[in-house]
């Protein structure tokens, strides 16, 4: 039935679905994982990187963190040449509204305007809605730390705790099981670990396939800080999720 409905973005089907937003949230799912968890004092992302060959450079950028201004952040999970566009997009949004209203955008109001723009690759002909996924994370002075999460039909929520790409059905339960609303960020970053190492399809977790970034206060400014290799790979030994490296 579906496929006389899904040769354009713009049909309804007669159950009243958009098949090809719904298949971009399906390419979702096969990409790596990102998990993001609102604490008391800060917020933690997590995402998985999937490393496809050993002959691979890996990139000295980041793949799944990306900082938007000095206090919103975002994990990704799906095409990655789609994200890019909308994180420029998004951190020209931003400047805009710090030049011409001399404070930081408020987090909300800067998810909100991306995700008009993703809706509006819903509802025109010869277009294809973006095929990505993000969790936001960051703090404004009228509701302090927030987690929101858009998906490629456009719409958003706000979220203590969420998983996106792979497994993320998985994540979720998880999260819903062991989340506690007094958590604080060192407490959020184990769970993390806890649920990739669950939910990712690797067997042992390291510090290559894994990236990690928090949103915090640090002397009454906000702070984005990307989690070092060495700082992960001790943190991932102290929780006991990987062995340590063998002494040479």
């Amino acid at each position: 039935m579906s496929r006389r409905y899904d040769s354009r973005t713009t049909i309804f089907s007669p159950e009243g679905r958009l098949y090809q937003v719904e298949y971009a949230m399906e390419a979702i799912g096969n990409a790596g994982s990102a998990i993001g968890i609102l604490s008391k004092d800060g917020v933690v992302l997590v995402g998985e990187k999937k490393v496809t060959s050993k002959l691979l450079q890996t990139s000295t950028s980041s793949e799944k963190m990306y900082k938007i201004d000095d206090h919103v952040a975002c994990a990704v999970a799906g095409i990655m040449s789609d994200a890019n566009i909308l994180i420029n997009t998004a951190r020209v949004q931003a400047q805009r509204y710090t030049f011409a209203y001399q404070e930081p955008m408020p987090v909300e109001q800067l998810v909100q305007s991306l995700c008009d723009t993703k809706q509006g690759y819903t509802q025109f002909g010869g277009l294809r809605p973006f095929g990505v996924s993000f969790l936001f994370a960051g703090w404004d002075k009228n509701y302090g730390f927030q987690l929101y999460m858009s998906d490629p039909s456009g719409n958003y929520g706000g979220w203590k705790a969420a998983a996106i790409g792979a497994n993320n059905q998985a994540a979720q339960s998880i999260l819903k099981q062991d989340y506690k609303d007094d958590i604080t960020r060192e407490e959020a970053v184990q769970l993390a670990l806890k649920v990739l190492s669950k939910t990712m399809d690797s067997t042992s977790l390291t510090s290559e396939k894994l990236e990690l970034a928090e949103v915090f206060l640090s002397n009454g400014k906000v702070k984005y800080q990307a989690c070092s290799p060495e700082t992960l790979n001790a943190m991932l030994v102290r929780s006991g999720l990987t062995q340590p490296a063998a002494e040479e």
